[in-house]
């Protein structure tokens, strides 16, 4: 018969204070980490909220435009409707490398110094 014994304990992480992530949050290095996230994130939404726009735009005002055929059944509205699913996802992607490379290392050397491991 098996008797129940608890995990191994996981060496406890430093919690830091209230007062420790103010002066993080005040510091050079996370100023950068986010004007890295902003500079990336913000002209990229403005954009797609653009080009949305323009297609919601289109759709009300510019029927016969949308309507013109591209091929057989295919029309530009059905062409720039697509283009908007792979918009978002390129657009998914293209962040994900962009964290990858340029923030999550920041990110993740102040968390690490933050706990104590650096």
């Amino acid at each position: 018969m098996a008797t129940e014994t608890p995990p191994p304990a996981k060496p406890q992480a430093h919690l830091p204070s209230p007062e420790e992530f103010v002066e993080v949050q005040q510091s050079a290095e996370f100023g950068e980490l986010r004007r890295a996230n902003r500079s990336f994130a913000f002209p990229l939404t403005l954009a797609f909220i653009t080009w949305y726009l323009l297609y919601v735009l289109l759709s009300c005002y510019a029927g016969g435009f949308m309507g013109t055929k591209v091929a057989g059944n295919i029309n530009v509205a059905l062409v720039l409707g697509v283009a908007q699913f792979l918009t978002t996802f390129l657009i998914a992607w293209w962040y994900a490398r962009h964290a990858a490379a340029k923030l999550d290392p920041r990110a993740e050397a102040i968390k690490s110094r933050m706990e104590g491991g650096a």
